[in-house]
């Protein structure tokens, strides 16, 4: 995810990541690259590897508070807050770390938030992620069984995306809409007969 990109020159600013952990990641990246699988890339944060939560997360919430926040589309918020006056329940739903999303809903004021767990060794990130990860199945699967749990109703939902990721999602749900479009998206929409929002 974008944001991920930016946290790591967060962190390379920080000198808290080096171009040791920018070649590991670059290295694995190259061996996954499609069309062989992005999967792999999906459950490893190598960049993570080795540091200690207690250093990154308190500087997450600084980098998303000063960094992501101020930069959040105005449209965007005002359909949070549409949904929000609507009554509906708002659950954030992402393939980000959860470190990374929880100041953001926290600024958001969203209480439920579904993301990418890091795996933790006593006080150390192995840089590997815990099942099961958010991305397109995956994706799917704990929206649903949240909506299960929870007694929701997904074909009376709204969902919104903006990646390949994010279709299983959009395709459970009642009320999709694909945002500012990436990776082909827009033309998925298109198939699919789903609205196409520009956020601003």
């Amino acid at each position: 995810p974008a944001i991920e990109v930016r946290f790591f020159s967060y962190l390379l600013k920080c000198r808290l990541v080096g171009l040791s952990e920018a070649a590991r990641s670059l290295w694995f990246w190259s061996r996954h690259i499609p069309p062989v699988s992005l999967h792999p890339l999906r459950t490893q944060k190598l960049y993570l590897t080795g540091k200690r939560p207690s250093i990154i997360e308190p500087l997450a919430e600084d980098f998303v508070r000063k960094q992501i926040c101020p930069r959040l589309p105005s449209d965007g918020l005002a359909a949070l807050e549409a949904h929000r006056r609507a009554g509906h329940r708002l659950v954030l739903t992402t393939g980000s770390l959860d470190f990374l999303v929880a100041p953001l809903a926290l600024f958001l004021d969203v209480e439920t938030v579904l993301a990418a767990k890091p795996e933790r060794i006593g006080d150390h990130y192995t840089g590997r992620l815990l099942s099961p990860f958010p991305y397109g199945e995956g994706k799917q699967h704990m929206v649903e069984a949240f909506a299960a749990e929870h007694g929701l109703d997904l074909k009376q939902s709204h969902a919104y995306g903006d990646s390949p990721g994010d279709i299983e999602v959009l395709r459970s749900v009642g009320h999709p809409t694909v945002v500012n479009p990436i990776r082909g998206m827009a033309r998925i929409a298109r198939r699919e007969g789903w609205p196409v929002a520009k956020w601003k």
